[in-house]
């Protein structure tokens, strides 16, 4: 059974390079392009797809924003001239990032990968994914890594790049501590000062104005003190 897909870009020659490339995959049918994220939003509400292959900048409504305001089972591949947005995308479940040109044989990669993940649907997948959440960082131009949240224990502030430690490896990366402790959950993780974040159910011990997170002691800023506390201890300080 075939993919229905659609494709949403604002340019005509990119549509054709990609309608091209789907003409030559028997696994996949398109059924619409659209030039702009408006009117594929709309189309949305009414029809269901199985793949979206999404740009990024067009008028009015960019990718990003209609990627995050999806009420969709399909996949949605990325396809841009921009590299900058892969972490979002990612973090948005894009479940792909193609950077214009794209190549035949890295869009081709792109489909089988979904075929299989199409074959483990529903349970696999999806259990997976909600029992063991995971984030994609950046950590050089063209390769982003993924890092699963339960294996953060403390992401520490270096000025405009933080070092995330995690239970096997530290990794530096272009971003601030407080983007970043945005980016995770509240339940799970916890910003105690300027310097560091830590994950919650690493912290072994609380005394005075300091916790210890794996025989390491960390100061717990003033200001930071009683939501610490209170969130940690269930108690507020004094």
């Amino acid at each position: 059974m075939s993919m229905k897909a659609i494709l949403i870009d604002d340019e005509p020659l990119a549509i054709n390079v990609l309608k091209n490339y789907i003409d030559q995959i028997k696994e996949l049918q398109l059924i619409q392009t659209f030039t702009n994220a408006i009117d594929a939003s709309t189309f949305l509400q009414r029809n269901e797809v199985d793949i979206i292959f999404l740009d990024i900048n067009m008028p009015i409504m960019n990718g990003l924003d209609l990627l995050g305001a999806l009420n969709s089972k399909a996949m949605v591949v990325m396809t841009t001239a921009h590299e900058e947005y892969a972490l979002k995308s990612y973090e948005l479940e894009a479940i792909d990032y193609l950077v214009k040109p794209i190549p035949f044989p890295r869009f081709l990669k792109t489909i089988h990968r979904i075929i299989k993940l199409r074959e483990g649907l529903p349970n696999s997948n999806t259990q997976t994914k909600s029992e063991n959440p995971s984030i994609f960082i950046k950590i050089d131009k063209k390769k982003l890594q993924k890092i699963y949240l339960d294996d953060i224990i403390v992401i520490e502030s270096l000025k405009d790049y933080i070092r995330i430690k995690t239970k096997s490896n530290k990794f530096i990366i272009h971003k601030t501590l407080s983007s970043f402790t945005d980016e995770l959950p509240s339940d799970k993780f916890i910003r105690i000062h300027r310097s560091y974040t830590v994950a919650i159910d690493k912290i072994e011990a609380v005394e005075g104005n300091s916790l210890e997170v794996q025989g390491i002691r960390y100061t717990i800023g003033r200001s930071y003190l009683n939501e610490v506390k209170g969130k940690i201890l269930n108690e507020d300080s004094e």
